[in-house]
């Protein structure tokens, strides 16, 4: 367990430089690493503001062209693989309406709404904190 956590720091320290490894690519003893489960399955850049996001929403729904105006800085490509990856993990729904143009929203998994006040805390945190992530960098 010491290792897995030294190797989560050296993962936040390192996240902006260094790819993140698919589980195929985890070495096998690190499979039962609980952080490391979290982390490929959540941990990029743009899937806990996915997240945020859709919680944060008026109805807890949103369509994908509303989550692209929210994450202006996200390239369309880069949306559509999150919100893929996330329906993958079972955190996000995908709600498909037959009509004509296609209709599609996306909500938060029984799952995820349980991950959401870690993410709220998380989001606090860091509010709380920027100022010296500022003077770090």
């Amino acid at each position: 367990m010491q290792i897995c956590l030294k190797l989560f720091e050296d993962y936040l320290l390192l996240r902006n430089f260094v790819k993140i490894f698919k589980m195929k690519d985890i070495i096998p003893q690190y499979k039962s690493c609980p952080i490391r489960q979290v982390i490929t399955r959540f941990g990029d850049k743009w899937s806990m503001l996915v997240l945020y996001s859709i919680n944060k929403s008026q109805n807890g729904v949103l369509s994908y062209n509303e989550l692209k105006k929210l994450m202006a800085d996200c390239s369309q490509k880069m949306l559509t693989q999150t919100l893929e990856k996330l329906e993958h993990n079972n955190l996000i729904k995908r709600t498909v309406y037959p009509q004509m143009p296609p209709k599609v929203e996306y909500s938060l998994t029984p799952m995820a709404l349980t991950l959401m006040p870690i993410i709220d805390k998380l989001v606090d945190w860091a509010g709380n904190n920027l100022n010296e992530f500022k003077s770090i960098y």
